[in-house]
C-alpha cells in the first residue's frame, strides 16, 4: 500500500511523534517471568499481556516510559525492599533494551526521541512509581537519576512519610508535602527529573504545584468531572497543572475512565461490560477543553491494569487513538500534540537543565 493509498489517521500517525507516559510491563517481567521479547497475545495473566517487543514495533510508538512500579507490600521488608524492588526493574529495563540496539535505543532526553525516530527504533525511557521506591533519601532519588529515571510518581496507592497518596490504603498519609517532600521536589527539578503526580492527593498535588519550579506531569490520570475517582484529576488540578506548564497524560484504565464499568465491579458482576473508545476519547476531549490542547497526552497504564477500551486490547491499538480524534474533529496538528508533541515539548524544557550543577 502506498502512501497515497493509506488512511488519513495512518499517514499521521506514521509521522508523529507518539509518547506512551506510563507502561508497567517491568513488573511481569519481575513477577511472572515474563519474556518481553517474544509475541505474546493481548489480556492479563502470566502468558498474557500488552506490551512486548513485536507488537511495540507494531504499534509505531516513538517512545515509551517503563515504569519501575514498586507495591506497598515492600515497606513491610525488614529492612525496606523498595529501594532494592524499583532497581531490580530498573535494570530488567537496561538488560531489554541492551538485548536489542536495532529496535530499542536508551533514551534520557527529548533529542533521543528524536534520534530513536529518525533511525527507525523505539527510544525506552525509565520511570519509578512510588515515592517510598527512594527510602527517605535524597541519594536513593539520585542514585535512580544516575541510572537513567526520568520521573518518579511521588506516591502510589499508599502514602509515604513526605507525600500524601490520593487512596491512602492500609491507612498511609494522605496528606501534602512535609519539609522533606519539598527538598525532594526541589532536588528533582535541580536534576531535570520530571514531577510525576499521578496517585497523589488533593493536598500533595497542590503542594507539589507550590513547590516545584518547573512544569509537572500526571503519567496516567484521568479526569475526575467525568468519572468521580479520587486517582482522577479535578478541573481545578487540570487548569492548575497546565497553567504551570504540565501536561496531564491519560489513563485508559477502564475502572478510572468508565463509570457504567466501575459500578459493575462494585457491584460484584461477574459479566463486566467493555468501555467504548469513544468513552476514553471523552476524557482526552476534557481534558483539552479544561486545561488547554497542548497540555494532554497520554499514559496508558498498559500491563499495570484489568481492563481496556474496545479496540485498545495492547500497544498495537494506539492508531485508533488517532482515528478517534480525527473523526472528532481535532485538526491533524493537535492530535500529532496529543499523541506525542506536546510531552516532547516538555521533555525539552524539564529534561535538559541549564542550571543544573555539580553536587
Amino acid at each position: 500500500m502506498g502512501d497515497a493509498d493509506k488512511r488519513l489517521y495512518q499517514r499521521l500517525y506514521e509521522r508523529a511523534i507518539v509518547i506512551d507516559m506510563h507502561n508497567d510491563m517491568p513488573t511481569k517481567v519481575l513477577d511472572d517471568g515474563y519474556d518481553p521479547d517474544v509475541r505474546h497475545a493481548p489480556g492479563v495473566g502470566r502468558d498474557v499481556g500488552h506490551t512486548d517487543l513485536p507488537r511495540l514495533v507494531e504499534s509505531g510508538i516513538t517512545a515509551v516510559f517503563l515504569v519501575a512500579w514498586v507495591d506497598a507490600v515492600y515497606t513491610h521488608h525488614t529492612p525496606d525492599g523498595s529501594f532494592a524492588r524499583a532497581s531490580a526493574a530498573v535494570d530488567a529495563v537496561h538488560r531489554f533494551v541492551a538485548r536489542h540496539p536495532d529496535r530499542l535505543l536508551g533514551a534520557t532526553t527529548a533529542d533521543d526521541v528524536r534520534r530513536a525516530k529518525a533511525s527507525g527504533r523505539i527510544a525506552v525511557f525509565l520511570a519509578v512509581e512510588g515515592g517510598h521506591a527512594i527510602e527517605g533519601s535524597v541519594d536513593c532519588l539520585r542514585a535512580f537519576y544516575e541510572r537513567g529515571v526520568r520521573y518518579l510518581t511521588l506516591t502510589w496507592n499508599n502514602g509515604n512519610a513526605w507525600a500524601g497518596s490520593s487512596i491512602g490504603i492500609e491507612g498511609t498519609r494522605t496528606e501534602g508535602l512535609t519539609a522533606f517532600g519539598r527538598e525532594v521536589i526541589g532536588e528533582m527539578n535541580r536534576l531535570g527529573m520530571l514531577v510525576d503526580v499521578s496517585h497523589a492527593s488533593d493536598a500533595t498535588v497542590a503542594d507539589v504545584l507550590a513547590t516545584s519550579t518547573a512544569p509537572v506531569i500526571a503519567s496516567h490520570s484521568s479526569a475526575r468531572a467525568l468519572a468521580d475517582h479520587p486517582r482522577n484529576l479535578t478541573d481545578a488540578q487540570l487548569r492548575a497543572i497546565a497553567d504551570a506548564g504540565g501536561v496531564i497524560n491519560v489513563n485508559f484504565y477502564s475502572r478510572f475512565i468508565d463509570p457504567v464499568y466501575r459500578a459493575a465491579v462494585d457491584a460484584g458482576a461477574t459479566e463486566l461490560p467493555v468501555t467504548p473508545l469513544s468513552v476514553l476519547i471523552d476524557h482526552i476531549d476534557h481534558v483539552a477543553t479544561v486545561a488547554g490542547l497542548e497540555h494532554v497526552g497520554l499514559g496508558s497504564d498498559f500491563d499495570g491494569m484489568s481492563a481496556l477500551p474496545e479496540g485498545v486490547p495492547d500497544v498495537t491499538g494506539l492508531p485508533r487513538i488517532a482515528d478517534a480524534l480525527l473523526a472528532r474533529g481535532y485538526a491533524e496538528r493537535d492530535v500529532e500534540g496529543i499523541l506525542g508533541g506536546n510531552m516532547l515539548r516538555l521533555l525539552d524544557r524539564v529534561l535538559t537543565i541549564p542550571s543544573r550543577r555539580p553536587m
